[in-house]
């Protein structure tokens, strides 16, 4: 068993908070704000501000003393971090960052999709039990929503493995959870488990974790300080 710390992180903080936040950044995170509208970059920095904060307190450094390395597909991971596996997504106003020991782990959250452009996106990438699953419920709220799920488990496994989005259109990700993908395709080799996890508002999230054996997520909330 596997533990997961998965943390929620609601980005819509004061400025005050964000003014805070953005001192611990790089400059490669300050860079990437550049252009961006205000509310677009004050959920940036929350959201990396945060992350720095959780990480930092995990391996016994500040916040801004936290070093990413990314790895081919842009994966981040924390250097020296001495088997400490990190992923995160963020959504409008809601970000969520997933950590665990030894595995490598992947995490995604998406604000519910429109339910045209759900369908849409079911038929024209899923594989065809999945599109079919989207198509089923009456209403169309409910596709929107399910397809939503699909969409965060294919994610968050794309991100556990460090491959990418198109290597991962062909691998089923349907079925109760936690969902075993014994046959990842192009994006690695091995087997993963799928999760989903609750979050609250209209959104969905998922975890991933390489390896067959069981995870168990602990849901936590951040706290601006």
């Amino acid at each position: 068993m596997t533990e997961v710390d998965f943390w929620l992180i609601d980005t819509d903080q004061p400025a005050g908070v964000a003014d805070g936040l953005w001192q611990l950044l790089d400059p490669a995170e300050r860079a990437r704000t550049s252009g961006a509208g205000p509310e677009r970059r004050r959920r940036f920095t929350v959201a990396h501000g945060a992350v720095r904060q959780v990480v930092g307190a995990r391996l016994g450094v500040s916040p801004a003393e936290v070093v990413w390395e990314c790895g081919p597909n842009g994966k981040p991971e924390a250097a020296g971090a001495a088997g400490l596996r990190v992923s995160w997504s963020a959504s409008d106003g809601l970000a969520v960052l997933a950590l665990a020991g030894g595995r490598p782990v992947g995490v995604d959250v998406e604000r519910i999709h429109a339910p045209r452009t759900a369908e849409r996106m079911a038929a024209r990438w899923f594989p065809f039990e999945e599109a079919r699953s989207v198509a089923e419920p009456a209403e169309p709220a409910e596709r929107a929503a399910r397809f939503t799920a699909l969409w965060c488990r294919r994610e968050a496994l794309v991100k556990a493995y460090g491959g990418r989005l198109t290597q991962a259109f062909g691998v089923s990700v349907a079925g109760s959870p936690p969902v075993s993908v014994a046959d990842p395709g192009g994006l690695g080799r091995g087997s993963a488990t799928l999760c989903d996890v609750p979050v609250p508002g209209p959104f969905r999230a998922a975890v991933a974790a390489l390896g067959d054996s069981p995870i168990h997520v602990n849901s936590r909330v951040w706290q601006a300080h």
